[in-house]
């Protein structure tokens, strides 16, 4: 019988700098965004995410690009999602630009992807999901939706990307909590997940944890 693939890793550096870096992805679900971007990026296009934070997934995402002879857009304003803000159980006060009150994990995103040698293999969009779908003209081997928490914000990354996704693609989708007591942290992205599903375009691939990575199979968008 034959032996099964060994998913690809990355490598021990690059594994080190994730690890290090600020966010919230735990390791098992980084390791298989990592494998489902490396397989991705076969198809030669643009490997694409939504929600930067402070480029913890980034990394991943850049090593994978860079190993593919592509490249890592990550899109997010920077400013913070829903459970980010002041108050909330996800805020982090050292990201909050003391000049303007408001956080911005720009910068610190940049120095991740520096201190990890992959600043080459990124374009960094700063602008809301939405918008820059808008204005955005090709396909992408892979989206990776892992944005805003909320219906009105997962369903926008969603609609924005999920057609951009090229035939072979990988839609990829974070905090996917079927159960509802989830309701804040992962609610939405589950039913962005069946929304995925049902409309016929996507094929399960895979599922670790909250991660679920989908096939673009049809065009039913």
């Amino acid at each position: 019988m034959a032996a099964t693939p060994t998913a690809p890793t990355p490598a021990p550096e690059t594994l080190a700098a994730f690890e290090g870096a600020k966010g919230f992805m735990p390791v098992r679900e980084g390791l298989a965004l990592y494998a489902a971007a490396v397989e991705a990026g076969r198809l030669g296009l643009p490997l694409l995410e939504i929600g930067t934070y402070c480029g913890r997934s980034a990394i991943l995402l850049a090593d994978a690009a860079r190993a593919s002879g592509t490249v890592a857009v990550t899109v997010d304003h920077h400013r913070g999602s829903e459970e980010q803000q002041p108050g909330w159980e996800y805020h982090d006060p050292a990201v909050v630009d003391p000049q303007v009150g408001l956080m911005d994990t720009l910068p610190t995103f940049r120095r991740t992807l520096h201190a990890a040698g992959l600043e080459p293999y990124v374009i960094a969009v700063v602008g809301r999901s939405p918008q820059v779908a808008k204005v955005w003209a090709g396909e992408v081997g892979l989206v990776f939706i892992d944005g805003g928490h909320t219906d009105e914000h997962a369903n926008g990354d969603y609609e924005g990307w999920a057609p951009r996704v090229a035939d072979g693609g990988l839609l990829v989708i974070h905090d996917v909590f079927p159960d509802p007591a989830d309701e804040f942290t992962g609610q939405a992205p589950y039913r962005v997940y069946r929304r995925a599903l049902e409309s016929g375009a996507f094929t399960e691939v895979s599922a670790t944890d909250s991660l679920r990575v989908l096939r673009r199979t049809g065009p039913g968008l």
